[in-house]
This record gives structure tokens, C-alpha cells and sequence, in this order.
């Protein structure tokens, strides 16, 4: 192990990584079970969507451990599943075939950037008062995210409000929306004393203990399960399963419109996305794990560009949507994950998904949303390092990132609005020399994408 994955190096061992990868596989594993049932409303086979995702996954996961020793973890992206089924495919009126085929485009056409250095040269470009920056947007983004999986932050007449117990008594649905809110709530407070008190694995154990409690409220009858409405039980329905068919999807690629203009658009669409929605990622994960070097670079940036590039491709011929970092990595990073230890032993769980599937199915989300808010709160810690005082010419872009990825609900949207603010911001206060070739190329591109797309 320590020559494999130099866990000396990192300052981290054996059972740190693996608990690492344990943790970000439990806060992750809900894509299992959305991915099928978001890529299924196009008319692909759910059952052979969920061992697509699983095994694609568990190859990509495997590959990032292996090529560039990180402890970043991959699967089916979400909102590139969304587009995916309900824009391209309902929307515009292509075949879920068509669409896997613009998903195999976007990956071989990724695979090719980052041979070359492109991708790797953007990720180089951007400066570090932004890096530290979308860091920080990651741990809000993130956090909103948890807030939300968990009912938490709900709809209302303010876009969004928090969930009102009382009116979950009058309407009936306490004993199932209300008892996970409140169980959530205790979930994070017992996660964040454990953080408190330092206890190692402490964001795993807080799933396990709120998952616990749960099961505990369905059996003395505080939680009643209501499938119809998305709260099932909190007990597996069984262990073993054998993994569904792949033949609905394998290689069911159709590139028949590959030339048109309306596949230009789409591939476009799945490109900007899927690139800068990496980069973010990976900029967050590296700067929580300390894996930057003191130029803000990631030494192994090349190999897991070109890790979620293959996993993109390889997804697309299984039969599900790209294959991207997710940024529920950062779960195991808090935990302590430096290598790519942790991203095997969460690409092994992958595999196991697919023969005890009732068990990582039966996860609940408001079990993993403390964890998700916890760790949002370990990666806001790095908002010290900005200059935000002495530097206001860096600090408002760094905030301006960090608010666009929260409130807009986009690591990609942050960056986009980071940079332009960056660029613009020099340019107007007589810096324009501080401004790299680069970054004039990524603001005139982000201003047509908003032009255009």
C-alpha cells in the first residue's frame, strides 16, 4: 500500500483512507438509485441503468486511483443526467441513443484536450484568490445541498424557506417528512460534536448514527414510511440481488445526427458544463486536501482530467449519462482521505452495490445530508485566506464565485462569473498586465456562452 499510493508521504494511513473512502461512498451512493430513475424517463431500461452507473463508476473510481493517486471519487454526474433525459431527449426530441452518443463525443473530444494540456492549462490559469475562492463556494454549494436532501430548506412563497414542523402535524406528514427533518437536525449536531471533539471518522459515524435513529423511529412506529411521497423504509428490503441485465443499454450508441447543428448545441452544452463543473470540483477537493503546490497547481492535474475523460467515455458505452468528479468527495477528504486508497476502497464498494444493492439503497438522504452540511462547514474554513481587506480588487471576485455557486446552484456558473468579474475588474482598474492570455480567452468564451447558449 505505501508504495502504491505513498501514504507516508501524504501523512496518512491505511485505515484513515479507507474510512475516507467508506465516507464519501455512503454520501454518494443516492446516485444508485436517482440516476435510473432520471435517465428511465427518456425510455432507457432502469435496470440496466443502475448496474451502468455502478460499474461505470466503480472503472472511473478505479482508474483515478490508480492513474493519478487521488482521493477524488466518480459516478453519473447530476444535472448532466437531468439535461440528459428531460432537455435533449424529451425536450429536443432525440433518442436516448442519440443522446449517449453526444455523451461519447464530449468524452472522446475530453480525452484529446487533456493529452494535449488544455484542460490542464485552464485549470493552471485560473488564479489562486479564485481557487481558494471556489473552494469555499463548494462548501456552501455543498452545504445547500445537504440542506435540501434533507428537507431541510424547502420551496416557499421566498423561492426557499425552512421546513415548518407545525404545518407537518396539520397536514399528516410528520411521521414521515417531519420525523426525518428532525432527525437530520439531531444528526448534525451529533456530527458536529464529534468534529468538535476530534473523534476520528467522525462524518461516517454521524451517518451511521442518524440512519440508526431513524430505523429506532419506524420501530416504535414515530416513522411511518410513505413511498408514494419518497420516504421508504429505513431497513433493507433484503441483502443479496443479482445485477440487472446491461444489454438494454451496452453500446447503444446512434450517431446518425453527429453532424447536425442542434448535436453542435447539445455537445456544447454537455462540454462547458461537465469541464468547468470538474475543474471546480477538483480545485476543491485538491485545496481541501492540501494537494496544491505553492503555485496553486495540482501535480497529478493531467491524470485525473484524463481519468474523468475516459470514465465519461466508458459511461457512455455502458448506457448512462457523464461521468464526472463528485464533489461529495470532499466527505472523505474531511475525514482525512489524501490518496487514491480512498478513491479504490470507494470504487470497490461500487462493485459491491451491485450484489447487495437493497443495502446501499436504503440509505436515506436525510442520513448522509449532516454529513454533507458538516463537511460544507470544514471546506468554508478555507474563506481565511483571502485577502479581504488588503486585496478588494481579488477579494470581490473571490466573493462573487463564492455566492454565484451557492445561490445559483452551479460550480460551473461560479467560475464563469468569477473570472469575468477577474478580468474585468483588472482591466478597469489599469491591471490589465496581471491578466493572462488565458484568462482574456475563458472571459470572452464565458460572455458567449451566456450570449448564446
Amino acid at each position: 500500500m505505501e508504495k502504491v499510493f505513498k501514504l507516508a508521504e501524504r501523512g496518512t494511513t491505511v485505515k484513515t483512507e479507507v474510512m475516507a473512502g467508506v465516507t464519501t461512498f455512503m454520501t454518494m451512493a443516492y446516485i444508485l438509485a436517482v440516476n435510473p430513475i432520471i435517465l428511465s424517463a427518456s425510455g432507457m431500461d432502469a435496470g440496466a441503468i443502475f448496474t451502468a452507473t455502478a460499474l461505470a463508476s466503480a472503472l472511473a473510481t478505479f482508474l483515478m486511483a490508480t492513474l493519478a493517486n487521488m482521493p477524488f471519487v466518480l459516478s453519473a454526474g447530476m444535472g448532466l443526467n437531468a439535461y440528459f433525459a428531460y432537455t435533449v431527449v424529451i425536450g429536443m426530441g432525440y433518442t436516448w441513443q442519440q443522446a449517449l452518443a453526444a455523451v461519447f463525443v464530449e468524452g472522446v473530444i475530453f480525452i484529446v484536450l487533456s493529452l494535449v494540456n488544455v484542460r490542464e492549462a485552464i485549470f493552471n490559469a485560473i488564479p489562486a484568490t479564485l481557487k481558494i475562492a471556489v473552494s469555499v463556494g463548494i462548501g456552501l454549494f455543498i452545504s445547500f445541498i445537504g440542506l435540501q436532501n434533507a428537507h431541510i430548506v424547502v420551496d416557499g412563497p421566498t423561492l426557499v424557506t425552512i421546513f415548518s414542523f407545525k404545518n407537518s402535524v396539520t397536514s399528516g406528514t410528520f411521521n414521515s417528512e417531519g420525523i426525518t427533518v428532525l432527525l437530520a437536525l439531531i444528526g448534525i449536531l451529533i456530527t458536529a460534536f464529534m468534529l468538535i471533539k476530534n473523534v476520528k471518522g467522525g462524518v461516517l459515524f454521524g451517518i451511521f448514527a442518524t440512519w440508526g435513529m431513524g430505523m429506532i423511529c419506524q420501530l416504535i412506529g414515530l416513522y411511518v414510511p410513505d413511498p408514494e411521497h419518497g420516504f421508504f423504509s429505513m431497513f433493507p428490503s433484503g441483502l443479496i440481488s443479482m445485477p440487472a441485465s446491461l444489454s438494454p443499454t451496452f453500446l447503444q450508441l446512434d450517431f446518425s445526427s453527429v453532424f447536425s447543428v442542434e448535436f453542435f448545441t447539445i455537445l456544447l452544452a454537455f462540454l462547458f458544463v461537465d469541464l468547468f463543473d470538474t475543474i471546480g470540483t477538483v480545485i476543491g477537493c485538491a485545496t481541501k486536501a492540501n494537494l496544491l503546490d505553492d503555485e496553486g497547481k495540482l501535480p497529478q492535474v493531467k491524470q485525473v482530467l484524463l481519468t474523468d475523460a475516459l470514465g465519461t467515455t466508458a459511461g457512455a458505452l455502458l448506457g448512462t449519462s457523464t461521468i464526472t468528479t463528485f464533489v461529495e468527495s470532499t466527505s472523505g477528504i474531511a475525514e482525512g482521505g489524501k490518496t487514491g486508497l480512498t478513491s479504490l476502497t470507494a470504487g470497490g464498494l461500487f462493485l459491491l452495490a451491485l450484489f447487495f444493492s437493497p443495502i446501499f439503497l436504503s440509505i436515506p438522504a436525510f442520513a448522509t445530508a449532516p454529513a454533507l452540511i458538516m463537511v460544507g462547514f470544514l471546506m468554508m474554513q478555507q474563506v481565511t485566506k483571502i485577502e479581504w481587506t488588503d486585496n478588494l480588487l481579488n477579494a470581490i471576485s473571490a466573493y462573487i464565485t463564492i455566492f454565484s455557486m451557492g445561490f445559483m446552484y452551479s460550480i460551473s456558473e461560479g467560475i464563469c462569473l468569477g473570472v469575468i468579474s477577474y478580468t474585468v475588474l483588472h482591466v478597469m482598474n489599469g491591471e490589465s498586465s496581471k491578466i493572462t492570455p488565458l484568462m482574456y480567452i475563458l472571459t470572452v468564451l464565458f460572455i458567449l456562452k451566456y450570449a448564446l447558449l
